[in-house]
């Protein structure tokens, strides 16, 4: 077996997807879904009664997003094919927004995180408290 450079070894890394590779794009995919204003939308559309929200709803529901950071993220989301966007002609325009089925794929994982986040912050509190109290 023939010797490879490391740029070739990071090439074919690139090529097999292997997300430890920094290179890798499904590192940089990671990324993008690890953000916490991702999360927080796609759980707040997962649980959307008819599926769907108004930009005005999403910022309500996720308290913290400003304006700029909730377009952001929805247009980056819309880029990668996990939500769309349907704009209804009206006085004022209304904009909606769904988990499209690759959306909603995701959507119960991190949903599935923020769930555990939410069951078990106070046994992660008392183990940092402890964890503090002996440094």
């Amino acid at each position: 077996m023939a010797t490879q450079t490391a740029a070739a070894r990071r090439e074919d890394a690139r090529a097999a997807y292997d997300a430890f590779v920094k290179e890798c794009p499904t590192s940089q995919l990671l990324a993008r879904i690890s953000d916490k204003w991702v999360g927080l939308i796609l759980s707040a559309l997962g649980q959307a009664e008819n599926g769907s929200m108004r930009y005005s709803e999403l910022g309500r529901k996720i308290p913290g997003v400003s304006q700029k950071m909730l377009t952001q993220t929805l247009r980056s989301l819309e880029r990668d094919g996990i939500v769309t966007r349907s704009v209804t002609a009206s006085v004022p325009v209304r904009v909606d927004y769904r988990l499209t089925e690759l959306g909603g794929s995701l959507g119960c994982l991190l949903s599935s995180v923020k769930r555990w986040a939410e069951n078990h912050f106070d046994e992660v509190s008392a183990h940092r408290a402890a964890y503090d109290e002996g440094r």
